[in-house]
C-alpha cells in the first residue's frame, strides 16, 4: 500500500473492436459488431456446461461498453481480461486448457447487454461468463446468467440493486469481487466525524447524485451518517444522468456554498462539469469527494487540468502501488503492453483481473467448469486471493473481506495518493481545497 504513489480508475483507452478473441498468448480484435470474433470453441449447450475432461480451450463470455456512455471503463475492463488470459495462457493455461475470450459491445445499453449474453450463452455456448462494466447493466445481465444456470463473476457492480435477493439474484449466482459500493466512502465519514466539528453543527454538506444505481447508494449512506453526526445537510438532490443535466445541478450547489460537496458520480464528465461550473461561480469547496470519476488518472488531470484536480478525492479498494506481489507483477505487465506509467493503470484493469483469478481458483479446485460446482465453491467461505486482495463472498455474493480506502490528488496534481483510513502508509490528506487554478 504506497503512499505517495499512484492512482486507479475505473476508465482507459480507446479500442475499436466491438468483438474480440483471446487465444493462446496474444489477443486478437474483430471491428465487426455483429459477429463474436474468432470461432468459439463450443463445450456445452443452452445450459451451463459441466464438463471439464476436454482438451479444448475453455470459452469465456463477456459484454463490455466498448462504446457509449461507459465505453472508456469498459475499454480498461477489456484490457484487465485481456492481461488474465494471456498470463493464464502463457502459463500452461487452467487444467492444461487454453482459455478464449469473446468480448461483444454492449455499446452500453442494458438491452443489448441482455442480448449478448443471450447469444453468448445459447448461441456461442460459452463455458463460462464474465461480468459487463456498471451496476446497471450487471442487473439485468445476471438475470440471463441465473436463468441459464451459469455463475456471473463480476468486478464493477457492486449497486445493493444487483443482490436484490427478491429480483435477479433469486439465484445466488452472481459474485463481485470488489468493494461494495454502499460502504466505500465510510472512510470519508469517519474522518469528518474525527473533526469534531460537526457536532456543533458547522459543518455543511450538499449531496447532489447522479440517477445511477452506482452513483446513489454511496452517497445517501454517507448523508444518513453525516448527518447523524451533524453535519448541516444544505442541499439533497438527484439529477438525470444526462449531460444537460449537471449545469443547473452544480449551480444550485455551488448556491449553497457548502462546506463538503459528497457527488454520486460514475465518470469523468459528470465530475469535471461540476468543477468546471463551481469555477465559475467562484465556488470552491473544502472538501470535494467524488463517488467515480477522479480515480480514473490521466484522463481525469487531462479533463480539469493538473492543478484543479489538487484535493479531489475518490473512494476506492485498489491503486497501483499496492503492496500486493500480483498485483504489482500486473501493473509491470500493463505498463510494457500499454505503455504509460505505473500511476496510470486504473482500477477497472484490477477489477477485470481479479474476476479471472477467482474463476481460474474455482476452476482449479473443482477440476472443471461445472458452473454449479463453481457457484457452490464460491458459496463456500473460502478465502481467495487477487490483485485486489482477499475475497471472500457472504451470502449474497458481495466480498466481505474487501478494504475501502480514500484517495486524493496532491502536489499539483502530480501525485495520486492513499489518505484514508489516515496512519500506517498513507499521506497526509489536505484538508482544505486550494481554489481552482483556472
Amino acid at each position: 500500500m504506497g503512499a505517495n504513489l499512484p492512482w486507479f480508475s475505473k476508465n482507459a483507452a480507446t479500442l475499436g473492436a466491438v468483438a474480440l478473441c483471446v487465444g493462446v498468448l496474444a489477443a486478437c480484435s474483430s471491428s465487426n459488431s455483429s459477429s463474436s470474433a474468432a470461432s468459439t470453441t463450443s463445450s456445452g449447450s443452452a445450459s451451463a456446461p459441466a464438463s471439464g475432461s476436454s482438451s479444448a480451450p475453455i470459452t469465456i463470455g463477456a459484454s463490455l461498453s466498448l462504446t457509449g456512455d461507459f465505453s472508456t471503463d469498459g475499454q480498461a475492463f477489456q484490457k484487465g481480461y485481456n492481461l488474465w488470459v494471456k498470463d493464464v495462457n502463457a502459463a500452461g493455461g487452467i487444467l492444461g486448457r487454453q482459455v478464449k475470450l469473446t468480448v461483444l459491445d454492449d455499446k452500453s445499453d442494458p438491452n443489448q447487454v441482455v442480448t449478448n449474453y443471450q447469444t453468448l450463452i445459447n448461441t456461442d455456448h460459452v463455458d463460462l461468463t464474465f461480468g459487463p462494466f456498471s451496476s446497471l447493466l450487471t442487473a439485468p445481465a445476471s438475470a440471463v446468467a441465473a436463468r441459464n444456470g451459469y455463475a456471473f463473476v463480476e468486478g464493477a457492480g457492486g449497486a445493493p440493486s444487483v443482490f436484490d435477493t427478491q429480483s435477479n439474484q433469486a439465484d445466488h449466482n452472481t459474485f463481485d469481487v470488489s468493494l461494495p459500493v454502499a460502504d466505500e466512502l465510510m472512510p470519508f465519514v469517519n474522518y469528518v466525524k474525527s473533526l469534531g466539528a460537526a457536532k456543533d453543527k458547522t459543518l455543511t454538506a450538499a449531496f447532489p447524485s447522479a440517477d445511477d444505481p452506482f452513483a446513489s447508494p454511496p452517497v445517501q449512506l454517507a448523508e444518513a451518517k453525516l448527518k447523524a453526526l451533524g453535519v448541516n445537510a444544505v442541499y439533497s438532490k438527484v439529477f438525470p444522468e444526462e449531460s444537460s443535466s449537471y449545469k443547473p445541478a452544480a449551480d444550485q450547489v455551488a448556491a449553497k456554498k457548502p462546506d463538503i460537496v459528497v457527488l454520486g458520480s460514475t465518470d469523468v464528465p459528470t465530475v469535471a462539469a461540476f468543477m468546471s461550473e463551481f469555477a465559475q461561480d467562484h465556488f470552491t469547496p473544502k472538501m470535494f469527494i467524488a463517488a467515480a470519476g477522479p480515480d480514473q488518472g490521466a484522463a481525469f488531470t487531462k479533463a480539469v487540468g493538473a492543478g484543479n484536480a489538487t484535493g479531489m478525492m475518490v473512494p476506492n479498494g485498489w491503486y497501483p502501488s499496492y503492496n500486493n506481489a500480483a498485483s504489482q507483477k500486473m501493473v509491470s505487465e500493463y505498463v510494457q503492453q500499454y505503455g504509460g506509467s505505473a500511476s496510470g493503470v486504473n482500477a477497472d484493469v484490477a477489477e477485470a483481473y481479479a474476476v479471472g483469478q477467482v474463476v481460474q481458483q474455482a476452476i482449479t479446485h473443482n477440476g472443471s467448469v461445472d458452473n454449479a460446482k463453481i457457484i457452490s465453491y464460491l458459496h463456500s467461505g473460502v478465502t481467495l486471493q487477487t490483485v485486489q486482495g482477499t475475497v471472500k463472498f457472504d451470502s449474497l455474493g458481495e466480498n466481505s473481506s474487501a478494504a475501502a480506502f480514500v484517495f486524493q490528488w496532491q502536489n499539483n496534481g502530480s501525485k495520486y495518493v492513499q489518505v484514508l483510513p489516515g496512519g500506517g502508509v498513507s499521506v497526509p490528506i489536505i484538508a482544505t481545497k486550494p481554489a481552482w487554478a483556472s
